[in-house]
Order: C-alpha cells, then sequence, then structure tokens
C-alpha cells in the first residue's frame, strides 16, 4: 500500500514536472524533515513516499514549493508571491492502506484530495 503523491499544474495542463517537494512527519507543532526530492516528468515520484512495510500510523506533512516552480516555467508572479509553499498535513489511521496525496496547483489556487 504505501504512500504516493503527485502533482498536476492546472495553469498549464500538464504534470508539474521538477516541483520540488518535502515529506516530514508531524507531532504537534514539531515537524521533522523524512526526505526531499524532485517529480519526475509525469509529475511523480519515482518511488513511493513509504513503501507497505515502512508507512506508520500518524501525522505528515508534504511541502510543495509551488512559486519555485512555477517562476523555473516563465511565468511572472508579484512579489510576494500569492502562494509559495503548499503545505498539506494529513493523518495516515490504516498503515495497511494506500495514501494517495495528489495535488492540483495553479500560480493561484490549489486542491488535493485522498486519491487511491
Amino acid at each position: 500500500m504505501g504512500l504516493s503523491t503527485h502533482v498536476l499544474d492546472t495553469m498549464n495542463g500538464c504534470p508539474a514536472a521538477g516541483m520540488q517537494v518535502e515529506l516530514f512527519g508531524t507531532d504537534g507543532d514539531k515537524a521533522t524533515l523524512i526526505k526531499s526530492l524532485t517529480l519526475n516528468h509525469d509529475g511523480r515520484t519515482d518511488a513511493p513516499l513509504f513503501d507497505n512495510n515502512s508507512l506508520k500510523v500518524g501525522t505528515y506533512r508534504l511541502t510543495f514549493d509551488v512559486a519555485a516552480y512555477f517562476k523555473a516555467r516563465g511565468v511572472s508572479l508579484p512579489e510576494p508571491n500569492f502562494l509559495n509553499k503548499v503545505s498539506l498535513d494529513f493523518g495516515v489511521a490504516h498503515a495497511d492502506q494506500h495514501y494517495h496525496v495528489p495535488l492540483l496547483v495553479s500560480p493561484w489556487s490549489y486542491s488535493t484530495y485522498r486519491g487511491s
């Protein structure tokens, strides 16, 4: 099962290839970096963030570097940016299930859901 993510760039209608993402474990206000990665050509990670055996019940945060991604694509953004980094805090209640956390994003909005 495990944990996975992907990002779709809704401004350009494509995967958010090259976006930087960080995964944290959280405990109250404390966040501990677990890994940093760059999304591949399909806007996904090359491997699950956690595989079936390493996902644990708990709370997590995914942080997506949205402004840097759009700036790298040549999008002129105001300063300060409306969206800079998007952080999604979520909980894993059943480590034996798959948790997929997609992000649909533009420089002005985002949406997420628990995918399959």
